[in-house]
């Protein structure tokens, strides 16, 4: 019988948990979930009490470390990204392969040759976005290289949404993952990308003013903003030389511009304390922001300042979050994003019966002779419940087929990598497509002069 030790039993343990203990059996596998809060653990493995054991885990305890890890055939690490590199030095050690659907790092790349030593795989990036990304954009692309043609440019879009039956209020959004995360998006650095052959930058103040609009058959419209460093897939996509290279973020019309509206009065900024947040309203957060004028209303100074009207969409967005209310903010040393995030979360949450939404979108480029081709890829996911969300399923079931896949001596690759590999992507999107997580492919003949609207 081989052992699977997932580690972290958070929000998107709940699709991989049930995936793999749904195929325990027929693979004579037993599965044990830790989490330093057991009773999370507990909850994850209801009803597979006859397969799937629960323990409380502490990544910072050298010998839960040892002990767990080394009863291991395969470790899925769903830790906290921060602490990845330390489920993994220890599975190396052991010579146990690791599993996980963060980003790759610099400490992680540096256990490669000491895990192709081991025989072992440390196969990171093997979620959503990082994950299915790599996977189908690569599809594509080698595809299309395969034929002998020649690739002018490729982008790349994925957007955590709600579902349009749950979609209710003006932002035409809710949060679906880390909240945190949506409010620091696009800040640590200028973002990079290439665009006919010269390189394109747009620093944080401007990003939210430069989308690109999109348009998907039975789901609508959506804009999409650049992710922070798109240089960083050129060569992971083996798109070198190619003159367009852009990953994006997708949000539904009209999110962008009003978001833009917290950039541009600093309420995202997370590098500094606040005074007092403990007993500031949401009304005196917005004004700290603004000149002094006691004469006039913090709405109309916020207008001045932004350069709205009354009657803007982006006005109506923001009155809708009660930004101007007497609320308390009630957080003791807060950053302004903090304070933000706090707001947010009172309106963006989602409902009880609400359902969640993946959408990932790519365009190809490439040309067949005398023609120029554009291929789009489209997925969408839609989530069950509050439990097996879309992002829980995207996030999750990657990573356990291939869990399983490696289990079953499927993949032999060693090393640290991530899934740009064919005999990776290759039989894990066709069961992907198989459990209904698709793409929809389309061709079209590009007009002379026609190219992509960044």
């Amino acid at each position: 019988m081989k052992t699977i030790i997932i580690l972290g039993a958070g929000r998107s343990a709940s699709s991989l948990i049930h995936y793999l203990c749904q195929h325990a059996k027929e693979n004579n596998w037993q599965i044990k979930v830790g989490d330093y809060q057991q009773e999370l653990a507990d909850e994850k493995i209801k009803g597979f009490e006859d397969i799937a054991s629960s323990f409380q885990f502490d990544i910072n305890n050298p010998t839960h470390r040892q002990e767990y890890i080394g009863q291991a055939d395969i470790v899925v690490s769903l830790l906290p990204a921060r602490f990845h590199i330390e489920a993994a030095k220890e599975a190396v050690k052991q010579g146990v392969p690791l599993t996980t659907a963060s980003y790759i790092t610099d400490e992680m790349q540096e256990l490669d040759q000491e895990a192709k030593d081991k025989g072992i795989i440390l196969l990171n990036e093997m979620g959503l976005d990082p994950g299915i990304d790599h996977m189908s954009a690569m599809k594509m692309i080698e595809e299309v290289k395969e034929k002998g043609y020649s690739i002018e440019g490729f982008e790349s879009f994925t957007g955590g949404l709600v579902a349009p039956e749950s979609d209710n209020n003006p932002w035409n959004y809710k949060f679906t993952w880390n909240p945190r995360n949506v409010v620091l998006a696009g800040q640590g650095g200028t973002v990079r990308f290439l665009h006919n052959g010269k390189y394109k930058y747009i620093p944080y103040h401007k990003l939210f003013r430069r989308t690109e609009r999109i348009e998907i058959e039975e789901y609508g419209k959506f804009e999409g903003y650049a992710n922070r460093d798109s240089l960083n897939y050129v060569q992971k996509y083996g798109l070198e030389g190619v003159p367009t290279v852009y990953r994006g973020t997708l949000r539904r019309p009209g999110f962008c511009r009003a978001w833009n509206c917290f950039v541009t009065l600093g309420a995202t900024d997370d590098s500094f304390i606040m005074e007092d947040t403990q007993n500031m309203t949401y009304r005196e957060f917005i004004n700290s922001f603004l000149r002094y004028n006691p004469q006039d209303s913090v709405e109309l100074k916020l207008m001045q300042y932004l350069k709205l009207s009354q009657d803007d969409l982006e006005m109506d967005k923001l009155i809708w979050l009660d930004i101007f209310s007497d609320k308390k903010v009630g957080l003791p040393s807060a950053t302004p994003a903090q304070i933000l995030q706090k707001i947010l979360e009172e309106k963006w949450s989602l409902d009880k019966n609400d359902k969640d939404m993946i959408v990932m979108y790519h365009k190809l480029f490439y040309k067949k002779g005398d023609e120029n081709i554009l291929r789009t890829s489209h997925m969408v996911v839609k989530g069950k419940d509050q439990t097996y969300t879309a992002m829980s399923d995207t996030v999750g079931i990657p990573l356990a087929i291939a869990t399983k896949l490696i289990l079953q001596g499927k993949i032999t690759r060693t090393g640290t990598c991530i899934p740009i590999h064919k005999n990776i992507y290759e039989p894990v999107l066709k069961e992907l497509e198989q459990m209904g997580i698709n793409f929809t492919e389309e061709e079209s003949v590009m007009a002379p002069g026609e190219v992509s609207s960044l």
